[in-house]
């Protein structure tokens, strides 16, 4: 049994486990759509995809970073909004790209990364 599987573990650092992971593959995922943005794709569709590629890069690296260094609840809710924010981003972003799809969704991804890397300043600030 995996220890992230393991109900004897406080959610808390089980939640620290998976964020840290997910900020993993997230980065991971975000090099291959940097490399499709470079050897596939043109014009507008190239630009979106790298700006995609890097929000999900950078994100996903700070997620990993920072996964485990989240102590409390405001931390980890902080640490979720920016997953959720960079996924509403570059997905909408990536989507606009990939098959036309509007970017509606962009803003609010955008607003979700802000207020999560805000929130995670003031956890940090408290201690």
């Amino acid at each position: 049994m995996s220890g992230d599987a393991d109900p004897r573990l406080p959610l808390q650092v089980r939640a620290r486990r998976w964020l840290g992971a997910v900020g993993s593959t997230l980065a991971g995922l975000a090099v291959a759509l940097a490399a499709y943005a470079a050897h596939a794709a043109d014009g507008e569709a190239q630009a979106r995809l790298a700006q995609a590629a890097a929000f999900a890069f950078g994100h996903g690296l700070a997620l990993a970073a920072l996964a485990p260094l989240a102590q409390r609840r405001s931390g980890l809710v902080a640490l979720l909004a920016i997953l959720l924010g960079v996924l509403l981003f570059s997905g909408s972003v990536a989507g606009a790209a990939l098959w036309g799809l509007p970017t509606t969704l962009a803003p609010f991804g955008g607003m979700l990364m802000i207020g999560g890397w805000l929130l995670h300043g003031l956890d940090r600030w408290r201690g």
